[in-house]
């Protein structure tokens, strides 16, 4: 059986990012947290679930459900927020949504979101905020950081390079795609804007 090196280096890095966050847990950064430590623990078992199908095949067991779009976002910000205080990076959440729901894969959006947060945290400035608002009937995620730190060496280029790295913005498309939404990612002098639109649920399709 053929395996695609990159599905299985993407599955791979969904599971590297919760066992970074339980690692933080287990060195007491999460101490009292027992609700994230579960998250990051569900995210885990999710990511090697794939990791399992891409080696030896089968269907994804996906369980749609509905997601409330602000705890997603708020226990994503919180597992990673001890990361982001080891790179001196302040995150902040600005919630412009009401009672978002969404409809979907719970572990995939919360990758998604763990994607655009540690993404902006290790490439962005000392500042990622995370918009949320409506756009029409969907959810918009808004993702932004203050620029490249000063002293900080550049991203590397060339094709080991980009072997290396991308894994998690294929994700977050893939998981958008999967969802019936889009991302868009720009980057500019004064920083990188991450853009992850999702449908939102109807009251009366969340049961």
């Amino acid at each position: 059986m053929w395996i695609s090196r990159t599905a299985l280096n993407e599955a791979l890095h969904e599971l590297r990012r919760p066992l970074q966050a339980l690692a933080l847990a287990g060195s007491g950064e999460l101490a009292g947290e027992p609700r994230r430590i579960e998250d990051s623990v569900q995210l885990a078992t999710s990511a090697l679930e794939r990791l399992d199908r891409e080696i030896n095949g089968g269907s994804a067991a996906c369980v749609w459900t509905a997601v409330a779009g602000r705890p997603l976002l708020e226990t994503s910000l919180e597992r990673w927020r001890s990361r982001a205080s080891l790179a001196g990076t302040k995150l902040e959440l600005r919630w412009r949504a009401g009672e978002a729901v969404l409809g979907g894969d719970r572990c995939g959006l919360a990758q998604a979101v763990d994607n655009l947060l540690v993404n902006a945290i290790e490439h962005g400035g000392p500042q990622v905020v995370v918009e949320a608002s409506r756009a029409g009937i969907g959810l918009r995620v808004l993702v932004t950081d203050s620029g490249r730190r000063v002293g900080r060496p550049p991203r590397p280029r060339g094709v080991a390079a980009r072997r290396r790295h991308g894994h998690g913005l294929r994700v977050v498309r893939r998981v958008a795609a999967a969802h019936g939404g889009r991302f868009e990612l720009r980057h500019s002098a004064g920083g990188s804007a991450a853009m992850l639109e999702l449908p939102l649920l109807e009251p009366e399709e969340r049961g």
